[in-house]
């Protein structure tokens, strides 16, 4: 969400002069706005205060023609701004900010996300989230959030795959934020133990820490759950847990592996909003796997950039998973990379702005 964030605000730049009031850190990565307000993102109580003060006061000094919030979260904050400054709004809402299962939410700010005039969802699932809460059809659009194009190979360097602590078994390769709502604790429980049974060399790489910032959380590790799971299960020495990590590395993990599993469970009150992970596995020529849940479909390109089969189903997605196995990398990789190519953050952008207009 932070990187999408991010080239919304690089894309209005572009496009005119932009004053942002985003949390603390932001004007690093920021430096082609022209004012940029920071405010601390804890507690929430205070960010919340403080944007809506800071925003209210950059409503007379700024002038703005539009507003846009970044996220439902701040809904309320782009209504009582625009009003200020006498100018329209928009929300780019992500899924669980229509469905947060949180009574105070659900009155104060859902009302906010149904008034703006425009209401961007960053998925088809997303938009039918939105519609099932109230939000008029006319003012909807959907913009699915895009992924840089990057360099990527076929070739596997035997040194680069032994410094990175990889065997010769195929890589299935995790990457995200650690949450109940991303399935692994399951997915090593239900369905590796089937693939270690004919795939007794797979690695199943996980990259990611415990999403402590979450908006919604579980108060346990997720981390700790998943080492639980793989020992009772019997594939510890099939997991590795990596995890946050550098994006070199990133990048050498992406070269390296075979796979990139996507086991979401949809979960009450919790949503996939998009999954921009399985974007960006693409755009490495690396195709995802996983479960048809919330906007995940949006993501990727069934049978040519990856599998998706019904959710839960741990048989079918352990039986895709080995039948793509058995295939070349070569199979899918210029599918992933064109899949990629198309969805840009060039195309975003464009996307965006013709849905403010």
């Amino acid at each position: 969400m932070e990187r999408l964030n991010l080239r919304m605000c690089e894309a209005l730049a572009r496009n005119g002069k932009v004053a942002l009031v985003g949390p603390r850190g932001s004007s690093a990565f920021a430096p082609s706005i022209e004012s940029v307000d920071e405010v601390p993102h804890r507690p929430l109580s205070r960010f919340l205060a403080e944007t809506l003060w800071i925003g209210w006061r950059r409503a007379n000094a700024f002038a703005p023609t539009r507003v846009l919030a970044g996220s439902g979260l701040v809904a309320p904050h782009a209504r009582f701004i625009a009003r200020r400054a006498g100018v329209s709004y928009a929300v780019y809402v992500h899924g669980l900010d229509l469905v947060a299962p949180h009574q105070i939410y659900q009155r104060l700010w859902l009302p906010a996300i149904r008034a703006a005039d425009r209401v961007i969802a960053n998925s088809s699932n997303t938009a039918r989230l939105a519609l099932s809460r109230g939000v008029d059809a006319a003012r909807l659009r959907v913009v699915t959030p895009g992924t840089d194009f990057v360099e990527a190979g076929l070739e596997s360097d035997p040194l680069e795959r032994a410094n990175l602590g990889l065997a010769a078994g195929p890589v299935l390769l995790s990457v995200g934020r650690l949450t109940a709502r991303k399935g692994l604790a399951r997915f090593v429980r239900e369905v590796l133990p089937r693939i270690v049974d004919v795939r007794p060399d797979v690695q199943l790489v996980i990259v990611g820490s415990d999403a402590i910032d979450a908006a919604a959380v579980a108060r346990e590790s997720e981390r700790a759950r998943i080492v639980v799971e793989a020992q009772q299960a019997g594939v510890a020495n099939n997991v590795q847990l990596r995890g946050v990590v550098d994006d070199r590395i990133l990048d050498a993990l992406y070269r390296h592996a075979d796979i990139h599993v996507f086991p979401v469970r949809d979960l009450p009150g919790d949503v996939e909003g998009f999954g921009m992970v399985a974007l960006e596995a693409a755009a490495h020529g690396v195709p995802t796997l996983g479960y048809a849940v919330g906007g995940v479909p949006d993501a990727m390109e069934q049978e040519r950039t990856g599998k998706l089969v019904k959710p839960d189903d741990a048989g079918a997605l352990a039986e895709a998973i080995l039948s793509w196995l058995g295939r070349p990398r070569r199979f899918a990789f210029d599918a992933c990379r064109a899949f990629a190519s198309a969805n840009g953050w060039d195309n975003f952008e464009r996307r965006l702005m013709e849905a403010l207009e």
